[in-house]
């Protein structure tokens, strides 16, 4: 035997407003900035298929755990900026300033590898005329160095605002900050397997 269910309306729950992390410009930027390498990475993969010994012979000569570690550092960096996010979200605006200024010395410590790395090139006679896969490798792995370091000072520039007073209220600015940051870091993730590990 059936009884009949009596269908009582609840009340909808409000609707959640979305909008995107920062300012929009930043994000026409990204895209606009992501659609260049991809470009670049599409040449690359054309260019390594029509000369694959002599790719594969180049690749041999970078150094895996330079890159391998400027990976971590990166992701690490990334990680830091989330976590600072989080903080303001949440009203905890002293760890705020500690883990954006980690995120800095992540920042400046890629670009001093990175230095290293370029210094051992020049001395082994490796250079941007070598031949197409350094032409790629400086032309690409130099483009992004420039983005660490502007994303760096952003990243400082943040991480001094933080510790001020005007730490409070809209994060839209720590926001834009951070995906830029994070722009940065999805490119190495890219370039790293691309220059260091296809065969």
């Amino acid at each position: 035997m059936s009884a009949d269910i009596e269908f009582v309306p609840t009340p909808m729950a409000p609707r959640v407003s979305r909008r995107l992390p920062g300012v929009e410009g930043v994000w026409v930027f990204v895209f606009a900035d992501m659609a260049v390498f991809a470009l670049m990475f599409g040449c690359f993969m054309w260019d390594r298929h029509l000369q694959p010994e002599s790719f594969e012979v180049s690749r041999r000569a970078l150094d895996l755990t330079m890159g391998g570690v400027n990976t971590l550092i990166l992701l690490t960096s990334s990680m830091l900026v989330v976590l600072a996010i989080d903080a303001l979200k949440y009203a905890e605006n002293a760890l705020a300033p500690v883990f954006l200024g980690l995120a800095t010395l992540c920042g400046l410590a890629f670009i001093v590898n990175k230095a290293f790395e370029y210094r051992e090139k020049f001395e082994a006679g490796i250079g941007l005329q070598t031949n197409d896969f350094f032409m790629y490798y400086f032309i690409m792995t130099g483009m992004h160095l420039g983005h660490v370091v502007v994303g760096t000072v952003i990243l400082a520039a943040l991480a001094l605002k933080a510790r001020s007073s005007r730490a409070g209220g809209s994060i839209v600015a720590y926001e834009g900050g951070a995906t830029y940051w994070h722009m940065v870091d999805l490119l190495w993730v890219c370039l790293f397997p691309l220059l260091y590990l296809v065969r």
